[in-house]
Order: C-alpha cells, then sequence, then structure tokens
C-alpha cells in the first residue's frame, strides 16, 4: 500500500456565504493523500495501473470550477467523494484551504479536511409480503446505484421459516457483500432508505415485511451507538443469516467470536 500526493493544487473558484464571494472568484488551495496499492505498477513501471495525478487534479479542478457551493465543507466532501468513485482508493485525506476568506484577523488560511475510507460490509436481506424475490432485486440493484456503494457478490435466495413468533410467512433471504465508503451511520440511512422505497412499514418488531436489511459486518469494527449494533448482535442464533453469508464470505472471521463463518452453522451458538 501506498500514498499518492497532491500539494498546493490551486484553483479559482466562487464559493462562500457572501454574495460578493458568489461573484469574485478567489483561490481555493487543495492537499490530497489517496491511500492506494501501487505496488504493481511500480514493478511493471505502468501508469494504467495507478492512480493518474493528473486526472484527479482535474477533477478536483472541474468540481471546483463549474458548482459554487455556500461552504468550503461541502466543496471538500464533493471532491472526495468523486476521488472514491474515479479511483479504486482504499483512503482519502482532502484539505481544502481558504487563504481569502472573509475574516476580520491577520490569517494564513482557514481550511477544512475530510477522510473517507472504503471498507467491506456484509448485509442481510429478507421479504416475507408480496413479491418477495421481486423486493430483493429490486434492493440489491438500489444498493449498486447509491453513491459509495459497490456491491460485489450476492449469495443465491433461500426460503426460511419466520421467527420471533410475530410473523407468519415464509422469507426469502439472502446475503450481499458490498464495498462501501459511506460511514457505518450513512449507510444504514441509504438502507432505510431503500427499505421505504420499497414499502417497508415498521409497525411491529419481528413482523412480516416486504424487506428488511440489516448490517451484519462493517469490515472488522464493533460499534455501539443509541442506532446502530455491529455486528449485528443476533446473527450468530440465526441460520438464515449465516448461511447466505457462509456462501459469500465462508472466511471472513467474526471480531466478536473469533471464529470463521464457514464454521459457525456447525458450532452451538
Amino acid at each position: 500500500m501506498g500514498v499518492i500526493k497532491i500539494r498546493g493544487l490551486e484553483i479559482s473558484a466562487k464559493h462562500g456565504v457572501r454574495d460578493s464571494e458568489k461573484v469574485n472568484p478567489q483561490p481555493f488551495i487543495f492537499d490530497a493523500d489517496m491511500t492506494f496499492d501501487f505496488f504493481d505498477a511500480a514493478q511493471k513501471d505502468d501508469l494504467a495501473l495507478t492512480v493518474n495525478y493528473s486526472k484527479a487534479c482535474d477533477i478536483i479542478a472541474e468540481i471546483t470550477r463549474i458548482n459554487s457551493f455556500d461552504l468550503i465543507e461541502t466543496l471538500a466532501y464533493s471532491c472526495a467523494n468523486r476521488l472514491m468513485d474515479e479511483f479504486p482508493l482504499q483512503k482519502i485525506s482532502l484539505t481544502v484551504y481558504k487563504p481569502q476568506a472573509p475574516v476580520k484577523h491577520v490569517f494564513g488560511a482557514v481550511g477544512v479536511s475530510v477522510e473517507l475510507t472504503r471498507e467491506r460490509a456484509y448485509l442481510s436481506l429478507g421479504s416475507s409480503q408480496g413479491d418477495r424475490a421481486g423486493y430483493l432485486d429490486r434492493a440489491l440493484e438500489m444498493l449498486a446505484k447509491t453513491q459509495g456503494i459497490t456491491l460485489l457478490g450476492v449469495s443465491r435466495y433461500i426460503e426460511t421459516a419466520p421467527v420471533g413468533g410475530v410473523a407468519q410467512n415464509a422469507f426469502l433471504n439472502c446475503a450481499a457483500e458490498i464495498l462501501t465508503y459511506l460511514a457505518p451511520e450513512k449507510l444504514l440511512e441509504n438502507i432505510h432508505r431503500i427499505e421505504a422505497a420499497c414499502g417497508r412499514v415498521r409497525k411491529e418488531r419481528w413482523g412480516d415485511r416486504t424487506l428488511d436489511i440489516d448490517i451484519i459486518f462493517y469490515g472488522s469494527q464493533i460499534i455501539e451507538s443509541p442506532v446502530l449494533q455491529v455486528p449485528h448482535p443476533e446473527y450468530h442464533r440465526r441460520d438464515f443469516v449465516l448461511e447466505p453469508l457462509a456462501e459469500i464470505a465462508p472466511e471472513f472471521i467474526c471480531p466478536v467470536f473469533h471464529k470463521k463463518i464457514k464454521n459457525m452453522l456447525k458450532s452451538d451458538n
């Protein structure tokens, strides 16, 4: 793994809250660190195998010039998102400086920094109402079209009995492997958006539903927040989660139980 660096890229553009900043261009200066495995490119001396920093600069310049944002925070994220979409980066750290910001003090520059990291995540999908396969198909299509998500693989669909004593219908379940640079909470927001688009109504826990998507793993991170627990706290008790996961990620090691997924179906969990 290596880091491709851009330093001091200056672009004249119109960003700022004040009306005058929307009319009169001022300089914006960019630094970027792009983490990428360019070992093969170095061995073969081949530009096609690495990140073309000239193209990266062109992308930053294009976004900076064609837009007019109030906040440099928006500018920074717009550039970072586009670079992550354009190149297979593992991570990007990007800083935008505004040396002529309207501040009534002597200063060198004000600026903001953003950082995005690409993680491999595993999702469990299920449906027990209506066109179950159709809802799973649509959810996977929407995931693949969401900015910041790359759909890598999907298990076969399996039919399973309902659990929890509330749902009455059989489920179709599958697992999906994704790469994403969305933070876990942002990934969850997009999951809720997709569930709602597929008619999900949250009336009772364990009830029948058109679509249910859970984040089972987000890399090897252990997350406990008011809105999200990862790994999913009940996944190891559910064969309808484990069986599809074992199909697409048999060697993945759970960060809580320290077992490979392919072995957990046979364990006494």
